[in-house]
């Protein structure tokens, strides 16, 4: 049992947590290990007994150093589900999840038996929605909220083209764009379907077999994409840049190389707009505020979690293994479940 113990107005909790104590060279030098760790909530937190967490690429990446204001020792994640064992009476009890951008980088994290966050952190599960489920929206879902604000939301009617679509941001991204009527394109590099949830049928460009930007203009008359949601970054910045309607806005979340060719002329003639989108920036509260803004969508069904299968469900002490899965390029969404 975790023993619950108070001193004066703090309250300490013994958690079971996953620790990394140093950087490692590379993901397969990476080396987890079980802790027990006291975690102390403050007044304006809460204790949340995780039941399962998410287990995202920048939580492998940042234990190789490729994040350099993440610290050492810590308890990584950045996603969780579970249910609030201390804090105000009226949260005790509630079925909770969220994300963050600093948990599990600049401090520690999710993948533990415990977190303690703030008490403005916590999203209410809606009821459908499995824990298992919960925990795997967070980082996907933030991103593509938080570039639909920045670019604007989708209008009815208007053209939204999806570099990446089959990968967690990508489908998050789908659902958004068709919940607003959106018209919908999706990019991939081979034959192969859309494979998430859609509010309306989309369009899919093999950008192995047909010029990206040629197509774009085919299936839009001539408009092209009033918004790009480039989830690749480099490979795709060329496609992406050709495919955009006069005044159209590119949102661009990552990269392979840093530095691509760039037409100023072709920028400012053709009135675009390109937006920088790094959840990493967020705190707990903030992307919780982002998490409530898309509920409605959650209970009407628009927006629907990334389905879980049992194999890719693992235990702590398999942390390893999950990291390995994710950095693999695992399509599945991997959780971590503490009481597994």
């Amino acid at each position: 049992m975790n023993a619950i113990t108070r001193s004066g107005t703090d309250v300490v909790i013994e958690a079971t947590c996953v620790r990394l104590n140093a950087k490692a060279a590379d993901a397969a030098a990476i080396a987890p290990s079980i802790e027990k760790h006291s975690l102390t909530r403050q007044p304006h937190e809460v204790v949340v007994a995780i039941e399962a967490a998410g287990v995202n690429p920048s939580d492998v990446k940042a234990a190789t150093g490729l994040m350099p204001y993440a610290v050492f020792p810590r308890t990584p994640g950045r996603d969780f589900s579970g249910r609030v064992v201390e804090g105000p009476d009226a949260l005790i009890g509630k079925a909770v999840f969220g994300s963050s951008g600093d948990l599990g980088i600049r401090r520690d994290g999710t993948h533990a038996s415990h977190v303690v966050v703030e008490a403005a952190a916590l999203v209410e599960k809606p009821d459908g929605i499995s824990m298992d489920e919960a925990a795997g929206i967070g980082v996907p879902f933030v991103t593509a909220i938080e570039g639909f604000r920045r670019a604007g939301a989708p209008r009815p009617g208007e053209h939204v083209l999806i570099m990446g679509v089959n990968g967690k941001v990508g489908q998050a991204a789908v659902q958004l764009a068709t919940w607003h009527g959106a018209r919908v394109i999706g990019v991939v590099r081979k034959d192969e379907p859309y494979e998430g949830h859609a509010n309306a049928p989309i369009e899919i460009i093999n950008s192995s077999a047909a010029d990206v930007a040629e197509r774009v203009r085919e299936l839009t008359d001539g408009h092209g994409a009033d918004i790009v949601f480039n989830t690749v970054g480099d490979p795709y910045f060329d496609d992406a840049h050709h495919s955009l309607a006069k005044a159209g806005r590119q949102i661009l979340i990552a990269t392979t190389n840093q530095t691509v060719k760039f037409n100023i002329l072709e920028f400012y003639r053709g009135r675009h707009t390109y937006l920088g989108i790094d959840t990493l920036a967020f705190s707990t509260i903030e992307s919780a505020e982002l998490l409530r803004s898309v509920l409605p969508g959650f209970a009407g069904g628009f927006l629907r979690p990334y389905p879980i299968i049992p194999s890719s469900i693992y235990p702590l002490a398999e942390t390893k293994a999950a990291y390995t899965a994710v950095i693999g390029s695992s399509r599945n969404r991997v959780v971590l479940r503490p009481g597994a």
